[in-house]
This record gives C-alpha cells, sequence and structure tokens, in this order.
C-alpha cells in the first residue's frame, strides 16, 4: 500500500496557491454543507481557488448560507462540476467515508488522479479509498473537524464571521441543537470561540428551524396523527410516507429534515424509524436513545450506517415491502429494545 499523505504534506501542499475541490455527500444536510463552506471559505481567504460540489440540492433552509449560492450542485450542471473536479489539484470528501455516499459523483471520484481527503465522522471508514484522512468517531460532527484542522494548519486568522456561522450551522446541526453527540467537552469550547469571534447564534438557529413553509407544518402533523405505528411492545415507532402523502403537501427538499427525531420525544419510545418512498428507492432515517444502535441495524439491513443514535439507509423495495421487512426485523431486537432509558 501506497504511504499515506500526512497533515505536514497537506500543509506544504496548501503553501502554494492551488486549485481545490470541497464535495458532500448526496442529501446533504447542515453539517455536511456547512463544513464544505467553512474550508472553502477559509482556504479562498489564502488565495486557493475552491469550488464546493454537492451531489444534489440542498435544503432550502440552508440557503442562506455564506458562498452557498456559488456551489455547483451536480445534478443540476455535471458538466460544470465534472470540470471543476478535472480541475482539482487536490479534492476534500466532506461528512461521508465512501465513495458511494456522494452517490451520481461517486464514480467521478473514484477515478480521480489526484490526492483526494477524507474529513468524517462516522463509523467504519474506506481509509484505503483516500490518500489522506481525519477520521474521528468521538467528535460532534465534521465541522468541528474542520475548525481543528484549520487550528492545525496555523490558519486561526481564516475563521472570520462567515466561516465560524458555516461551522456553528454544522455543530448545531449534527448535535440536534446541542441535545445529542456531545461526549467531548472541547465541543463547547469550539462553540464558545465561534460566539466569541461573531456570529449570531440565535439568527442561525432562526434561519434553520424556523423557516417551515405552512406546507411542511401540515406534513409534520399528517406525519405524527396519521402515519405513525407506535409498537409498544418493541417502544418503536415508524412513520412511512408515500409519494401520495409527500405530494400532497408540496414536498420539497428538506421537508421532512428532523420528522424522524419527533416520536423519540415520547417517554416510551427507544427506536424511531421514518421510511419515505422516492423516485429510485426508499429511503429510511433511524434515531434512538440510549444503547440501541442504529447504526449496526442500518449495516445490518439497509446497506446503511452513520452514528449509535443516528443513521439511514435505502431499500430496493416498494414502500409496503419496506415496512413490511421492518415490522419482521424489529421483534428480533426486543431485548435490546425493551430498556428504560434513564
Amino acid at each position: 500500500m501506497e504511504k499515506k499523505l500526512s497533515l505536514t504534506d497537506l500543509g506544504q501542499f496548501l503553501s502554494t496557491v492551488r486549485k481545490l475541490a470541497m464535495v458532500v455527500h448526496v442529501n446533504p444536510d447542515g453539517d455536511a454543507i456547512g463544513s464544505a463552506l467553512a474550508l472553502s471559505l477559509a482556504l479562498s481567504q489564502q488565495g486557493h481557488q475552491c469550488k464546493v460540489l454537492i451531489p444534489n440540492m440542498y435544503p432550502s433552509f440552508l440557503s442562506w448560507m455564506p458562498g452557498l449560492d456559488q456551489a455547483i450542485v451536480f445534478e443540476q450542471n455535471a458538466q460544470a462540476a465534472r470540470l471543476a473536479l478535472q480541475e482539482a489539484e487536490w479534492v476534500f470528501c466532506l461528512d461521508f467515508n465512501h465513495f458511494k455516499r456522494a452517490g451520481v459523483m461517486a464514480d467521478d471520484l473514484r477515478n480521480l488522479q489526484v490526492p483526494v481527503a477524507l474529513i468524517d465522522h462516522h463509523t467504519e471508514p474506506d481509509l484505503d479509498s483516500f490518500d489522506f484522512a481525519l477520521s474521528e468517531l468521538e467528535v460532534s460532527s465534521t465541522a468541528e473537524l474542520i475548525f481543528k484542522l484549520l487550528h492545525k494548519l496555523g490558519y486561526d486568522d481564516t475563521v472570520n464571521k462567515e466561516v465560524a456561522s458555516c461551522l456553528y450551522v454544522g455543530i448545531m446541526t449534527d448535535t440536534g441543537s446541542f441535545s445529542y453527540a456531545l461526549k467531548n467537552p472541547e465541543t463547547f469550547s469550539i462553540v464558545a470561540e465561534l460566539v466569541r469571534i461573531g456570529i449570531d447564534a440565535e439568527r442561525i438557529h432562526r434561519f434553520v428551524y424556523d423557516t417551515f413553509t405552512e406546507n411542511r407544518l401540515r406534513l409534520l402533523g399528517h406525519s405524527i396523527n396519521n402515519k405513525m405505528m407506535v409498537m409498544d411492545a418493541y417502544r418503536t415507532a415508524i412513520i412511512s410516507l408515500s409519494f401520495k402523502d409527500l405530494n400532497q403537501f408540496k414536498y420539497q427538499i428538506g421537508d421532512t429534515e428532523g420528522l424522524v427525531n419527533y416520536p423519540l420525544s415520547m417517554e416510551k419510545i427507544n427506536f424511531s424509524i421514518l421510511i419515505t418512498e422516492r423516485k429510485d428507492q426508499i429511503r429510511l432515517s433511524f434515531r434512538s436513545k440510549g444503547s440501541f444502535s442504529v447504526n449496526d441495524f442500518a449495516r445490518a439491513h439497509f446497506d446503511g450506517g452513520g452514528h449509535h443514535n443516528a443513521a439511514g439507509g435505502t431499500a430496493q423495495l416498494s414502500l409496503n415491502e419496506t415496512v413490511k421487512k421492518v415490522l419482521e426485523l424489529i421483534p428480533q431486537y426486543a431485548d435490546q429494545l425493551n430498556y428504560t432509558y434513564s
């Protein structure tokens, strides 16, 4: 195996003006977008030419973020995205650790002849596919890793208000507004530093969480009132949404963001599952409390993964077949699910 590149190698590489690309995973969230924008904005201050590349459209509640209007969405402009990859001298893959998580961009990444860096905090990274890796599982978010990377590179001065705002979005969204994934006190030290730099934390929170359309709020109500199945014997709740459900409320990208978390607000629920029907596959989101690993569940049954208490997966079945499969699987985990969370 060839020797992997080090942080020193990266620092030396960046000592000369370069063309760089920052790539995020398919169906990007706040951490992916925030991390890519923060790194791009910071390195641009050093004179580098940076392009943020996104496989498919991002949620509208992130559209205010600094620099996002300059990003290239592959599904909207594949030619420009491929050109940016071809011209890049170093490519950063942010918030994912397998090329397949880049969706339509996966093959383009696999065929690159330039260094490809992994910066991520998810489990079981495919380290052999990357030339440089910053992979830490105990951090709150990839955004936290970007903050630490900029510090290690000696680029603290690049973390201005815009960069800090992007990093805050990543940390805030990947911790559910600071309600989970907070194992490291350093996370709070970093957030304190972002506030010191001058971010408006309340404003950022409103932009991300208080921009529901009426249709999105009504979809939330419909999902909980009409589409939620509660399995008391297994402390599990399942919400399944069909094309018809989504279209009824004029679904826009991001409208189901966070929906899977709502059933966990019930004291009796330890496992929440959201199943949505999309044009090419069934998408599943998993959340849990305490000791039950949704990462293991997603990897074992739905070609997915993520974190211990937050993961995702897909199925190439019909919606009804997927729901049936889930219902058959849950009883197998009865002992793990039937605990009192405290």
